[in-house]
Formats: C-alpha cells, sequence, structure tokens
C-alpha cells in the first residue's frame, strides 16, 4: 500500500469503521464465535471485531503490516495474526462461524483473485456461517489516492452472480453514495 494508506491507522479511521462502517454493513448479522478476518489492513476493524467476538483470525498478506499487528494485538488473546494470502487459505473446510472483510477488496490485483478469495473464504466457513464484506465504490478520486498501489474497485452490480458462483447463498447487497456492503452465506 502506499503512503496514503497510513491514514487507516489513525484515530479518525478507526472511529469511522466503529461508529459508521461496521455497523451500517454488519447490521444484525452475527458473525458467530470464531470470525475470519480477511486483509486487516492497520487493524481498525480488527479493534471491533476482537471485542465482540470470543476468536478472530485475521489473516494479512502484507509481511510489514502482518508483523505490526502482530506486535499490537499480542496481549489480545481472542485475536490471532497470520500472514497469509486469503486466496489459498491454510484452513480446514468449515473452520469459520463467519467472515469479514473490510475496505480491502480494491487491493487485490484481479477480478480471478477476488473470485479465488471468494471462493476460499466460502470454503472455510460453515455451511450457513455469513460473510460481511465492505468497500469503497471505484471512483478518480480514489484511483489517483491509489497511485504507485493496487487499484482494483468491486462493481456491487456484479457481486450477486460473483459470490453465487463462489460458494454462497442469500445474498444482499446494498449501496450509498460511497460503498458498497454485502452479506452472504456459506451453501
Amino acid at each position: 500500500m502506499n503512503e496514503l494508506h497510513e491514514y487507516c491507522g489513525s484515530d479518525e479511521w478507526r472511529q469511522l469503521i466503529r461508529e459508521v462502517i461496521l455497523p451500517w454493513a454488519l447490521g444484525e448479522t452475527d458473525l458467530g464465535d470464531n470470525v475470519l478476518e480477511v486483509g486487516p489492513g492497520y487493524g481498525a476493524t480488527t479493534d471491533v471485531l476482537g471485542a465482540v467476538a470470543p476468536r478472530v483470525t485475521s489473516v494479512e498478506i502484507d509481511a510489514k503490516l502482518a508483523a505490526m499487528l502482530r506486535e499490537r494485538f499480542a496481549d489480545t488473546p481472542s485475536v490471532q495474526i497470520v500472514r497469509g494470502d486469503a486466496t489459498q487459505l491454510a484452513f480446514a473446510d468449515g473452520t469459520f462461524t463467519g467472515a469479514a472483510c473490510f475496505t480491502m477488496l480494491h487491493h487485490v490485483p484481479s477480478i480471478e483473485l477476488q473470485d479465488r478469495l471468494f471462493a476460499e473464504v466460502a470454503r472455510v466457513l460453515r455451511p450457513g456461517a455469513a460473510l460481511v464484506a465492505s468497500d469503497s465504490l471505484g471512483s478518480d478520486e480514489l484511483a489517483e489516492a491509489h497511485e504507485g498501489d493496487t487499484y482494483n474497485p468491486v462493481d456491487p452490480a456484479t457481486l450477486p452472480e460473483r459470490l453465487a458462483a463462489a460458494g454462497f447463498e442469500g445474498i444482499e447487497v446494498k449501496t450509498t453514495d460511497y460503498g458498497w456492503s454485502a452479506i452472504a452465506r456459506a451453501s
């Protein structure tokens, strides 16, 4: 990620995640007691999930961010940080009771890899378990902010078909002027 993403480690961003984005995206969805978080980045979502779920496993592909998160959450027994690639998860089928990925899918470099990520998450979720995802809508402004970085925004209109193909059902997608969220259940 480029230097502009340091904002994602700020108190202002953490507050926005905690008070606006997560409540809007999650609604009344229960992720259960063993949650997979994909792409925690600087850990703003991990803060919230770690406070409400008995167990959170956060998979981060970036080595520096994973190391920073391991140190930051070292004294939080409910949170485990794993450096890994969510398109190739090292967990058994049906391991998790819920999954979350927030404001990170635009960093996955291709639609094919995004779809592989969705399929892997579906594989490691228990049948009926929820995936809750959200991200920003694509824009020229965000493209400029990602200069020198991966920027592959997800078109929310494509999500129902893509999530169904990955092994999800009961798919609900909602949008605002700025972003989208989706809730889907593993088949």
